[in-house]
């Protein structure tokens, strides 16, 4: 600002002054500041959260549609005991009793039919027992079932489509056969050395693996087979956010 005259009129600051300093304040020469400029061709533009810009792969976009639609639609109860599956702990002991009677693989069963093949050619004795393994496949688990040669019956609860699927607990529960909903087509996959498994099903266990069985079964009997309550409860009907806080808005207006 410039000096008031004795007139009582502003005098002109004088050109290029500079302002004094304000007291205490020294500046490092080694720590320059260097403001960013983050303008059009300016410094790099920092890292942002575009998630929700971001076009995402039709396969996704398709998955999220239908999960939203399943919760917002009715969904009869024939299909909706396929979200009652077993428990953590249960799965994993299930799973651990599988695990032992896994099929051999491609390779394991070259390997066993050469040996036999050199034994025969020996001269030595072939005979051989069955072996003790899981079996899989929708047609041969179904006639096992059909036949009540399957001692449990394990289904994956998210088979595409569910078609296929959704009729075996009612066939289960016909034939008096115990079976179960698992989590997972991915794991009943990796059991039987292949991508997935709709459902697989033991026959036959050894004699130290009978009580386990035993027990699995009777659980499994009481949750899926007899339970009335599964085979009656509706799905879906889950509306969002909004229209639960509409709904709730109305309900006190009444």
């Amino acid at each position: 600002m410039g000096k008031v005259a004795k007139g009582g009129k502003k005098v002109a600051a004088a050109p290029l002054a500079q302002k004094k300093s304000a007291k205490g304040t020294k500046t490092n020469p080694l720590f320059e500041k260097r403001p960013k400029n983050l303008r059009l061709g300016g410094d790099i533009q920092p890292k942002r959260d575009l998630t929700r810009y971001v076009k995402w792969p039709k396969y996704v976009r398709l998955q999220r549609a239908k999960r939203i639609m399943l919760m917002r639609l009715k969904v009869p109860p024939a299909i909706a005991q396929f979200n009652s599956t077993i428990d953590k702990s249960q799965a994993a002991s299930l799973l651990r009793l599988l695990k032992k009677y896994q099929p051999e693989t491609k390779k394991d069963k070259k390997q066993r039919l050469m040996e036999l093949a050199q034994a025969k050619k020996d001269g030595q004795d072939v005979s051989s027992k069955k072996p003790q393994v899981l079996k899989f496949g929708l047609n041969h688990v179904t006639n096992l079932i059909e036949q009540k040669a399957a001692k449990l019956v394990v289904i994956a609860h998210d088979c595409d489509p569910i078609e296929t699927v959704c009729w075996l607990p009612a066939l289960c529960r016909k034939k008096e056969v115990p079976y179960c909903i698992i989590k997972g087509k991915a794991r009943l996959g990796t059991l039987v050395h292949q991508k997935t498994a709709t459902c697989v099903a033991l026959t036959t266990v050894r004699q130290e693996d009978n009580a386990e069985l035993g027990k699995l079964a009777e659980s499994f009997k009481g949750m899926f087979n007899e339970n009335v309550e599964v085979r009656r409860r509706w799905g879906g009907g889950i509306m969002g956010q909004k229209s639960q806080h509409v709904t709730q808005r109305k309900e006190k207006a009444i």
